[in-house]
């Protein structure tokens, strides 16, 4: 799902800036020999039509991928979500706005040209609506292609607009300044806030993001670091936070082999969020299947940087995107680990969760 819904998003940003595009280049009245004007109105229509597609994919994949607690309505009310308000929100606004274009588009006849135009306008503040959404929100906000993506996207619009300025409104002189103004002004004020909000470290937390799946929220917020509680099974002397905790997780993806018996093995490492600092490895060995990993065995460290004496065991189960493991200190008590992962081509984020094992749980 979290795969669907980045992708759909991706092609959803793409198509929307040619469907823009294309309806600057209709409204202009463009056409040669090669490329009569029909063609351009049929594909700016099919390309819309696409939007609201790859759109409704988005939506659907963010809703049911348990991972970000986004419901239903979010994706049409505003700014009411627990998950990102602002930035899930703007979602929202662009998601209203072409649904209103998409109805008044079918009803055209019955609602008038007058008002259908007056609508059709609202293209003009979706398309950065919905750009300022994948920036606040996007998952791959921070990758090289995603920002050179967002940089053609960003370029194309302001050509177009150039374009249609230099063709069109002659006697409003004033209004072609103020459009022109704000072609340069807008995207520059964009680049100065991706520079200083996204693209720095913690935008996570600044977004919105809820405590739970930032820092673990109050179980982490303030962990034995010096006083273990007897009550919770967590004498280990601070290696991890008091139990239970929920910490995110963010790090790189190595894979080495296959060795002689024909296993590979995969390694997620990376810090944890919150107050202390540590670190988790995992390391998955078994054979390659079309989903990841056929496990054979698996092991599974936690504890502060460059401790020897961290917690570590083996892991107990692996389903798709989920990982159990369960750990032992140098005390002989045993953690229950659960790891949900979202793994990229050579990033993994996701949750960790640490409970207190059960009394004669795992091997």
């Amino acid at each position: 799902m979290w795969y669907l819904t980045r992708g759909s998003g991706v092609v959803t940003l793409v198509l929307l800036t040619a469907a823009l595009v294309l309806g600057i280049v209709t409204s202009v009245r463009w056409s040669s020999p090669r490329w009569p004007r029909f063609v351009t109105e049929t594909l700016h229509r099919n390309v819309s039509l696409l939007v609201v597609v790859f759109l409704a994919i988005h939506v659907v994949t963010a809703v049911v991928d348990a991972f970000a607690p986004i419901r239903w309505i979010d994706a049409v009310v505003p700014f009411a979500s627990p998950y990102r308000p602002v930035w899930l929100g703007l979602g929202a606004v662009a998601l209203d706005l072409l649904l209103a274009l998409a109805v008044t588009s079918l009803l055209r006849v019955r609602v008038g040209y007058t008002a259908w135009r007056a609508v059709h306008w609202t293209a003009y503040a979706c398309w950065p609506i919905a750009l300022v959404h994948g920036l606040g929100t996007g998952s791959d906000t921070t990758q090289a292609w995603m920002l050179l993506l967002d940089v053609a996207a960003v370029g194309t619009v302001v050509v177009a607009v150039w374009w249609r300025l230099a063709t069109g409104w002659p006697e409003r002189a004033g209004g072609r300044v103020v459009a022109l103004g704000a072609s340069v002004l807008v995207p520059l004020a964009v680049f100065v806030w991706v520079v200083a909000g996204p693209l720095r470290p913690g935008w996570a937390r600044t977004a919105g993001t809820p405590a739970a799946l930032v820092t673990g929220g109050a179980s982490s917020a303030a962990p034995s670091a010096t006083s273990p509680s007897p009550a919770n099974g967590n004498a280990n002397h601070g290696a991890v936070p008091t139990l239970p905790f929920s910490l995110t997780f963010t790090g790189t993806v190595t894979q080495s082999g296959p060795d002689q018996d024909g296993f590979i093995t995969v390694d997620l490492h990376g810090p944890l969020s919150g107050s202390m600092p540590l670190v988790l490895d995992i390391s998955l060995r078994g054979r390659p299947a079309a989903n990841g990993v056929a496990l054979a065995d698996g092991r599974v460290r936690l504890g502060p940087p460059g401790d020897a004496s961290r917690d570590q065991g083996g892991v107990t189960g692996l389903s798709g995107g989920r990982i159990r493991a369960l750990l032992s200190d140098a005390n002989g008590n045993r953690i229950a680990l659960t790891t949900v992962v979202h793994v990229g081509e050579r990033t993994v984020q996701g949750v960790v969760e640490g409970t207190r094992a059960a009394p004669g749980s795992g091997p």
